[in-house]
C-alpha cells in the first residue's frame, strides 16, 4: 500500500509534460487528463490516504494527567501549561482534513469519466471500489475535523464544521457558515452508509462461489476478474469493516455528555453502531487474547503479510524497521530521550490485581511497596523503579538515589520527570546505541477493536445499565469482565469488584472508563475522552514520585510535576485564529 501511494504521487508529480521538447502550458495538466488515465486519477485519491489524521507518537496524551513531556519545547506541554490559543493549537485539523477533504470531493466528481478498464465490467467494480475509499476517507477526514474544532458557539448552538462535498475553486464562495454539529454528524453517516454499500467489507482473494451477487448479476463469473480489483493487493486501504467502526466512533462523540444536548445521536444509538463490529468477531468471544500487548507481540508482527490484520487490529499502518520510539523514549542508560514521562495519577489508575482499586482497602495496597500485587498491565506498559525495559536489559533505577540519567530530574531534557518511563508501544529488542542501532518492525494501531469493545460498554451501560443488552447478546459488564479477564485481574475472587459493580450504573461507569484509560493509555484517546465526558480530569495536575533512600529503606513521596492551565471553553478545541479573520460568515466556539 505505501508503495502504492508512493508511486502514484510521484505520477502526478513527473507526468506533467506532453513531451520533452514542447512542455505543456506552465507544466499543469487537467483534470480531464485523468479520465484516460486511471494512475493520474489513483494519485488523486492517493493524497487522502496520505494526509490521513492518525498520530504514530503519544503527542496528545502528555497534555493530559496520563503523562508529561520532558522536552520543555514540546508543543502539547505549552498547549497544556497556559499557551493554549487559536493560532497556536497543536491539536488543529483544520488545513490538513479541509486539504484532504478538496482531494476526495476532486476525486468524486470525476471518477465516473474515467477509463478504469477497456472491460465495462471490470471498469465498474473498480469504479465502485475507488467510490467506496473516497466516500469512507471522506467520512474519516470529516470525524477528526469535527472532534477537534466542533464546539458551542456564542449564543448557544453546538456547531460543527463548514460541510463541504463539492470541490472548491477560485471562483467558489469560501465565506461559508459552519454547518450544526447534527449535520455534520448526518453528513459522516450518510458517507459511512455510501462508502459501506460500494466496499467489500475486507480486501482479500476469493473463489468463484464467493464473488458478490452484485457483480454475478453483471456477468462476472472469474473470481480472478474481482480479485484484481478487491483481493489481496489491495489490502490496507479503507475497507467496509473499517467504515463500521468509524461510525461508531462517532456515535460515541455525539452521544457523550460535552455534545448530547446538541445532537439527536443517543447512547442506545451509539451502542446499536458499534455491536456490528463486534458481531462479526463473534462478541466478546472474539477478543484477542494477546490484543493489550500488540505492539510487542514479536512473532506475530513478523509473521504479517502485507496488509493482513491481527485479531486485535482493525486498521493499521504500514509496517516500518526503525528504532525511532525506542531512540525518543528508552531511558537515557539505553540511549533514548525519555521523552514520554508517565505520571503517578496514571500508575495510580492500575488497580491491585485482585480487582480492587488502589483506594480501596480490600486492595491490600501497601504504599511502601506500591508496584507489588498490582494488575498486570502496569508492568506491561511502565517502568517503574528497579524494574527493566526489557528481560535482557540492566535495572532501571528512577529514583533520586540512582547513579546515572535514569534517575528522576537528574538531567534536564533527558532524565524522567516522573520517576517512571514509558514501556508501551516500544520494543524491547530494539537498540538505539550507535554501535549496534538494532531495528525491528513497527507499525501504528489506528483502530482496535479493543476501543470498539470499551465504546460499546460505554454507551450500553449508559443505555440500559452494567447488565443490560438491548437487542445485543451481550452487556457493558460482560465486556469488562472479558478485558480485565485478559489482563489477568481478579483471577483468584472472581473479581469481586466487578461483581460490586454490576447492579450500580455510576460505579460501572467509573471502571468502563478507568479500564478506557488503562487500555488505550499512550494511544492519543485521553485527551479526546476527558473532553467528551466533561470531567475536571483535564486540569488535575500531573503527579511523579520521588523515591528516596535514606536509610537503607525506601520512602515513596508524591510530588506535582506539572500544572494544567485548562479553561472550561477548553472543552472545545478553537477555530484557526487567521480563518476567523477571513472569514465575517465563520463563527468561534465560546471563549476563544
Amino acid at each position: 500500500m505505501k508503495n502504492i501511494i508512493k508511486l502514484l504521487v510521484l505520477v502526478l508529480l513527473f507526468t506533467a509534460c506532453e513531451d520533452f521538447i514542447e512542455p505543456a502550458l506552465e507544466n499543469n495538466r487537467g483534470l480531464e487528463a485523468m479520465y484516460n488515465e486511471p494512475t493520474y486519477a489513483q494519485g488523486i485519491l492517493a493524497n487522502a490516504y496520505i494526509l490521513l489524521p492518525y498520530a504514530s507518537t503519544p503527542n496528545s496524551d502528555v497534555a493530559t494527567d496520563d503523562a508529561v513531556s520532558n522536552d520543555n519545547s514540546n508543543n502539547y506541554l505549552m498547549m497544556a501549561t497556559g499557551s493554549w490559543t487559536s493560532n497556536n493549537n497543536p491539536l488543529s485539523q483544520w488545513q490538513g482534513r479541509k486539504n484532504a477533504i478538496q482531494y476526495l470531493n476532486l476525486f468524486l466528481e470525476n471518477t465516473d469519466e474515467v477509463v478504469w478498464s477497456k472491460d465495462e465490467v471490470i471498469s465498474t467494480m473498480y469504479n465502485d471500489r475507488l467510490k467506496g475509499e473516497a466516500y469512507g476517507l471522506r467520512a474519516v477526514q470529516m470525524y477528526y475535523l469535527l472532534l477537534a474544532h466542533g464546539g458551542w458557539s456564542q449564543g448557544g448552538e453546538l456547531l460543527g464544521v463548514p460541510i463541504l462535498t463539492e470541490s472548491e475553486s477560485s471562483s467558489s464562495d469560501f465565506n461559508l457558515p459552519r454547518n450544526s454539529f447534527q449535520q455534520c454528524v448526518d453528513q459522516i453517516l450518510a458517507d459511512a452508509d455510501e462508502a459501506i454499500s460500494l466496499l467489500p467489507l475486507d480486501f482479500g482473494d476469493i473463489s468463484n462461489s464467493e464473488i458478490p451477487a452484485k457483480y454475478v448479476s453483471l456477468g462476472v463469473t472469474n473470481a480472478g476478474d474481482y480479485n484484481r480489483v478487491n483481493g489481496n493487493l489491495m489490502r490496507g486501504r479503507i475497507t467496509g469493516r473499517i467504515v463500521e467502526a468509524v461510525r461508531a466512533q462517532l456515535a460515541l462523540l455525539a452521544s457523550s455528555p460535552a455534545y448530547e444536548a446538541g445532537t439527536s445521536i443517543t447512547w442506545e444509538d451509539a451502542a446499536d453502531y458499534a455491536a456490528p463490529v463486534l458481531d462479526r468477531i463473534d462478541g466478546v468471544a472474539g477478543l484477542a487474547g494477546n490484543g493489550g500487548t500488540w505492539y510487542a507481540n514479536k512473532s506475530e508482527i513478523e509473521g504479517l503479510a502485507s496488509g493482513v490484520n491481527p485479531a486485535e487490529i482493525i486498521w493499521r499502518s504500514d509496517i516500518g524497521q526503525n528504532n525511532d520510539w525506542e531512540a525518543d523514549n528508552f531511558p537515557p542508560s539505553l540511549y533514548g530521550k525519555g521523552r514520554v514521562n508517565p505520571t503517578q495519577n496514571l500508575v495510580d489508575a492500575f488497580p491491585m490485581v485482585n480487582g480492587y482499586p488502589i483506594t480501596d482497602p480490600a486492595g491490600n495496597f501497601d504504599p511502601m511497596n506500591p508496584y507489588a500485587n498490582r494488575d498486570p498491565r502496569l508492568s506491561n506498559y511502565i517502568v517503574v523503579n528497579e524494574s527493566q525495559q526489557g528481560p535482557n536489559s540492566d535495572v532501571i533505577v528512577t529514583a533520586a538515589y540512582g547513579s546515572n540519567n535514569d534517575a528522576i530530574n537528574k538531567e534536564s531534557g533527558l532524565s524522567t520527570r516522573t520517576g517512571y518511563y514509558m514501556r508501551k508501544l516500544l520494543r524491547y529488542d530494539c537498540n538505539p546505541n550507535p554501535e549496534f542501532d538494532t531495528e525491528q518492525k513497527h507499525y501504528t494501531a489506528r483502530i482496535r477493536y479493543t476501543e470498539i469493545f470499551l465504546a460499546y460498554a460505554e454507551a450500553a451501560n449508559e443505555a440500559w445499565g452494567p447488565t443490560g443488552t438491548g437487542s445485543h447478546t451481550y452487556s457493558a459488564y460482560d465486556v469488562i469482565k472479558a478485558i480485565r479477564e485478559r489482563a489477568g485481574i481478579g483471577t483468584d475472587n472472581n473479581d469481586a469488584y466487578l461483581e460490586s459493580a454490576k447492579s450500580d450504573q455510576d460505579k460501572m461507569r467509573e471502571l468502563i472508563r478507568n479500564e478506557r484509560r488503562l487500555e488505550l493509555c499512550f494511544e492519543n484517546q485521553r485527551f479526546w475522552d476527558l473532553r467528551r465526558w466533561k470531567v475536571a480530569n483535564l486540569n488535575e495536575t500531573a503527579t511523579g514520585m520521588q523515591i528516596e533512600n535514606p536509610n537503607g529503606s525506601l520512602t515513596y513521596t508524591s510530588i506535582n510535576v506539572e500544572a494544567r492551565d485548562y479553561k472550561d471553553y477548553m472543552y472545545y478545541g478553537p477555530l484557526p485564529y487567521g480563518e476567523i479573520q477571513k472569514w465575517s460568515n465563520l463563527e468561534q466556539n465560546a471563549g476563544w
